[in-house]
């Protein structure tokens, strides 16, 4: 059996800005140390959430090297170096390895619009460079490429491809890679609100948005569905879909929870360019509902 790197709720973690843009790496340290105080199971670092996208080489590695030492093994730190450029990823997931990180993710790789034989070569080629796991990151609506069931089977033969987040949002197409690979292939929710009834069926946890925001939340969701108290995790889920729902539907991710987090307080800054704050009316609605579930 393969070593599971995390099971429960990964948070991706986003990835605090100061007024000029920079990095708020002091900020971080505190928005880390914050996940760990609330029982968050791991860190995913440097993905969609993170603005991986537009940082800088510098800056990614930073963050990667910022997260270990900060963390220090108390949970995994799981470092996104996912790429449409295989040599990139690969030196990227090399470069993780040697600065202390559990495991990477993997992003489909985007625009090139490969093959599924593409795919396998692609992520087997990375897994070989590392010694660390590796989670794939299926999510078709940014990357505009879908891994098929049958290119899952054939990487899960991989002895460092340990599983998937997987952000189709298709009930039945987890389903299909639980029934076809079993516990040889660990899979996390990528949709916060689809958390309960994915380990209902055998999922191994969540890589979570909205755990920057509700991170004991999410954590307790995972808890009482690995106690099989599915009635109780349905009922906290419920309580906390409309904000899974508000995060991704007013703006584009990270935007609207990073708009949460400083509503709460914590001075996370804007994202960065192209994307762009909220409109007022998002604001306001954003607002209202932290205000309801008593978040701020």
């Amino acid at each position: 059996m393969k070593k599971i790197l995390f099971t429960g709720s990964g948070v991706a973690i986003l990835t605090p800005m100061n007024a000029d843009g920079s990095i708020n790496y002091k900020l971080f340290e505190e928005l880390l140390e914050d996940q760990v105080r609330a029982g968050t199971n791991a860190i995913i670092v440097c993905g969609t959430t993170g603005e991986s996208s537009t940082m800088t080489d510098d800056e990614h590695i930073e963050c990667i090297r910022v997260a270990v030492r900060k963390i220090n093994g108390r949970i995994p730190v799981i470092a996104g170096t996912g790429s449409n450029d295989t040599l990139y990823s690969t030196e990227l997931s090399v470069e993780a390895e040697r600065l202390g990180a559990d495991g990477v993710l993997l992003v489909s790789p985007y625009y090139n619009k490969t093959s599924q034989r593409g795919l396998v070569k692609h992520f087997s080629k990375i897994a070989d460079a590392i010694g660390i796991p590796v989670i794939l990151y299926n999510i078709p609506g940014r990357t505009n490429i879908n891994i098929s069931i049958d290119a899952f089977v054939e990487l899960s033969k991989h002895p460092n491809i340990n599983g998937v987040k997987e952000a189709g949002g298709d009930m039945n197409y987890f389903s299909k890679i639980i029934e076809r690979l079993g516990d040889s292939f660990d899979v996390y929710s990528g949709d916060d609100g689809m958390t309960v009834p994915v380990m209902a069926i055998g999922g191994k946890g969540v890589i979570s948005v909205a755990a920057n925001i509700i991170p004991s939340a999410m954590s307790e969701i995972c808890r009482l569905c690995f106690e099989n108290d599915f009635k109780a995790a349905g009922k906290l889920q419920i309580k906390y879909n409309a904000l899974f729902d508000k995060l991704l539907s007013l703006d584009v991710n990270p935007v609207p929870v990073k708009a949460a987090m400083n509503m709460m307080g914590k001075n996370v800054g804007e994202c960065r360019l192209p994307l762009y704050t909220m409109d007022d009316s998002s604001k306001a609605t954003l607002k209202d509902l932290l205000l309801k579930l008593e978040i701020i």
